[in-house]
């Protein structure tokens, strides 16, 4: 049976079911990123690539605790520590960076931020004395607060690139290879699988205008802005499906934000590890290097995300680059104006969280002004709202 075959049975039997001829209204499913998603897909136009991964399998990343030591291989890192041999080391704290001199120089990734967000500026000093360290990437691109934030995938993306390019400005092309990208994923499982595919064809595409052949190193973590401090157990099926999303995205080291909103105890940081451990051991699907390739609505929508998150790339280029549009308030704008969209739509029930919005209906305690402020980059959860 041919694909048009399929897709005609199935449009009859839903037209039977739904009692109408005209199905596609009701089927829509709408998304504030602007984004089409059919209800059924039988193609793509254009098959995309294999996208590789930097890494040959996915890292697993826990919090340094020394009980740990034995069992895993990669820790971020906020204070020292003595002879971690044959680890992989995330280096979390810029005081901590300037005493580290590396042996190995394959252990040791940089994920401090050395741009300034509230300034619009970079820290020179400190870009140039972690790019003089033997790690093996030196300088993060952090747009995990983004998301956080309440920034859109296409956002996300677009300032990821943007930051780059004043990078690049500052640096020199050669630093495409010394970078390492901090990105936040969120509960929209199939949508933040198309976010890590698509940011590596764009970030592909710009170092291709540099003259290179580039694929980013991704250091995914799983989202703050969809837990809710008294929904524990919500929140640790919500960071799992992010992990996997993320794993299945094809991420280079993953880590697992603990599932106790604003507190943590040792068990709670172990089940958190754990969580990665069972997907990689059980499910095995942190050695495959682009698990979603050939899925038609994951291709259809990681296009679109690669599209959209260019153009807006284009767009702060031409208006003066990330920095500049800092100064003038213009990035905060832009991401304030869909946090609070989609604020609204928590408010409302379009989006659901479980046990805030649906299953029990929590009252609304602060308002959305409360929360936001459109001259500030901040972190905020949904849940929020109700606490």
């Amino acid at each position: 049976m041919s694909n048009t075959d399929i897709f005609s049975n199935w449009e009859n039997l839903v037209k039977k079911q739904l009692k109408t001829e005209d199905i596609y209204p009701i089927l829509e499913k709408q998304n504030l990123e602007g984004i089409e998603v059919k209800p059924f897909y039988t193609e793509v136009q254009k098959p995309l690539v294999n996208l590789p991964r930097v890494e040959e399998s996915t890292h697993l990343v826990a919090k340094y605790h020394e009980s740990l030591e034995e069992e895993v291989f990669a820790f971020i890192l906020d204070h020292n520590v003595e002879n971690l041999d044959q680890k992989t080391l995330f280096v979390n704290n810029k005081e901590l960076a300037g005493h580290i001199s590396p042996k190995e120089e394959d252990q040791y990734f940089s994920l401090i931020d050395i741009f300034n967000e509230k300034e619009g500026s970079i820290d020179d000093q400190l870009a140039k004395e972690l790019l003089a360290k033997d790690f093996k990437r030196n300088i993060c691109v952090d747009i995990s607060l983004h998301q956080n934030a309440g920034a859109a995938i296409y956002q996300q993306l677009g300032i990821a690139l943007a930051k780059t390019k004043e990078l690049v400005e500052a640096y020199g092309a050669e630093i495409l290879n010394k970078l390492i990208f901090r990105i936040a994923v969120g509960g929209n499982y199939f949508f933040e699988m198309a976010k890590l595919r698509a940011f590596k064809i764009v970030f592909n595409q710009l170092s291709k205008e540099y003259g290179m052949d580039e694929v980013p190193y991704i250091f995914a973590e799983t989202s703050l802005r969809n837990k809710a401090v008294s929904d524990n157990e919500n929140n640790l099926i919500r960071s799992t499906l992010e992990l996997a999303s993320a794993m299945i995205g094809g991420a280079d080291a993953v880590f697992t934000n603990n599932y106790l909103v604003n507190r943590s105890t040792d068990n709670s940081e172990e089940i958190s590890f754990k969580q990665q451990i069972v997907l990689a051991y059980e499910s095995i699907i942190n050695v495959f290097e682009d698990a979603a390739n050939g899925s038609y609505y994951i291709e259809d929508i990681t296009k679109q995300f690669a599209e959209k998150s260019w153009a807006l790339f284009v767009e702060i280029e031409e208006a003066g680059g990330y920095l500049e549009l800092i100064k003038q308030g213009v990035i905060q704008k832009k991401i304030y104006a869909h946090a609070v969209e989609e604020q609204q739509w928590i408010e409302e029930g379009k989006i659901k969280l479980i046990g805030v919005n649906l299953y029990p209906k929590l009252e609304v305690k602060k308002s959305i002004g409360d929360l936001y402020n459109e001259k500030e980059i901040k972190a905020v959860r949904w849940a929020e709202m109700f606490e």
